[in-house]
């Protein structure tokens, strides 16, 4: 089978790890339940930021955000490394901008995530990784963001969210953690 998969949000704890930033960075102590109740991506609004500020501060920090000790979730990489193990096919699909594609692919590699060179693809915009999504005729495919999702609704592939508090709302199969993938796409020989 071909595993395809999203990584921000979707294999790491970014946008949480990010938070966590923010509160050092701005000095304040914003609950981090007010985190899990936030209803889009962007982080900013709890810190009191507008959009640009919100925008500057996540490319001013994106360093940070990205290399430092940004937590996979639980069972995420014994997951994949156990799929590549019976010999499933796993690639990766992340919008994360092309400057940062080769150091994140390193990244993985150093926190344990089983990554082929050749299935690694990076820089692009969410209407680019539908493409390529579409082009590697994935079996199956996990993202956090419904926006790529929603476009893969009439694609042969078996799609799932990542659970996150701003994609709640929607009806698709999800996955919420990483040691239930085997329960959750019941019927594959894994």
């Amino acid at each position: 089978m071909r595993f395809g998969f999203d990584i921000d949000d979707t294999l790491i704890n970014l946008r949480e790890h990010a938070f966590n930033i923010y509160k050092h960075k701005l000095k304040q102590n914003v609950p981090i339940e007010v985190f899990h109740n936030l209803n889009r991506v962007e982080i900013h609004e709890p810190f009191g930021l507008t959009e640009e500020q919100g925008k500057e501060m996540w490319r001013s920090s994106l360093e940070e955000i990205y290399y430092t000790s940004c937590p996979a979730f639980p069972s995420a990489v014994e997951t994949l490394q156990e799929l590549e193990k019976k010999g499933h096919e796993i690639y990766y699909i992340t919008a994360r901008p092309k400057e940062h594609g080769e150091r994140t692919k390193e990244w993985l590699k150093e926190n344990g995530f089983p990554v082929n060179d050749e299935r690694f693809f990076y820089g692009m915009q969410d209407h680019e990784k539908v493409e390529i999504i579409k082009k590697l005729k994935l079996d199956y495919y996990f993202d956090d963001k419904p926006e790529v999702l929603n476009t893969l609704l009439n694609e042969s592939i078996k799609i799932f969210l990542r659970d996150q508090s701003y994609n709640r709302h929607l009806n698709l199969p999800r996955i919420v953690n990483w040691s239930d993938l085997e329960e959750t796409i019941k019927g594959v020989n894994l």
